[in-house]
């Protein structure tokens, strides 16, 4: 397992769709391990292959510390309610912006086995899978935030502020 380079706004891989994956090949294996190890080291929430320029529908998504979701390709079924928070992203470094989401999302994905299974989050979890999602389909949260970015957060900051809604 190794940190992968985390690509960053005006890279053309973040504005592609990403290809679905098929099978389960040691080599996606490798990139899941390697994705969760870079989301953890950057002390991010979640991320999607195409953040460490692999165009394929993956996403890991932690939350809590505690939690873990490995999503393959993700489908969002279900939204519901509103929230309004910060968002921060890994390929948008120190740069924050308000953005308005669904409170609630469930989301069909296959696991690791390539198994569909669904998820449904609340709040922070919500934020994150739709966050991620937007992703695999070449977007970036600046593209809905609300009186445009600011600099300098961190993560702490975004899930304390969460919290709170």
């Amino acid at each position: 397992m190794a940190i992968r380079n985390i690509r960053v706004m005006g890279d053309d891989v973040l504005t592609k769709v990403c290809k679905e994956v098929t099978m389960m090949t040691p080599r996606t294996k490798l990139l899941i391990d390697d994705m969760i190890d870079t989301m953890y080291e950057a002390n991010g929430v979640g991320l999607a292959a195409c953040q460490v320029g692999v165009l394929k529908r993956i996403v890991v998504i932690d939350t809590t510390g505690e939690d873990l979701y490995v999503l393959i390709n993700p489908e969002i079924i279900k939204t519901d309610g509103e929230q309004e928070g910060y968002e921060g992203c890994l390929s948008v470094p120190n740069m924050s912006g308000v953005v308005k989401r669904p409170n609630y999302v469930k989301v069909r994905a296959l696991n690791e086995e390539l198994r569909p299974f669904e998820l449904e989050g609340e709040g922070l979890l919500a934020r994150a899978i739709l966050h991620e999602c937007e992703h695999l389909d070449g977007h970036l949260y600046v593209e809905h935030v609300a009186g445009g970015v600011n600099g300098l957060i961190n993560n702490e900051a975004l899930m304390d502020n969460s919290d709170e809604e």
